[in-house]
């Protein structure tokens, strides 16, 4: 999947309601896991760690 030209994964994992989630930036790969039992809120709080990655990244850039 791809957010703001980042891609992303977003993957079940064994345990119920355990999602793996992984996206890189540059040279950094950033990796973690979220629990909901609905994909597309694991995927919206993936979406929203890479607006703060990126954000923090502007102010470090100005």
């Amino acid at each position: 999947m791809n957010h703001r030209g980042v891609e992303f994964t977003v993957a079940k994992t064994a345990s119920p309601g355990v999602w793996q989630w992984q996206f890189r930036i540059g040279e950094k790969i950033k990796t973690g896991k979220t629990e909901t039992k609905i994909d597309l809120l694991a995927i919206r709080r993936v979406q929203l760690r890479i607006d703060r990655e990126l954000k923090a990244i502007g102010r470090k850039t100005a």
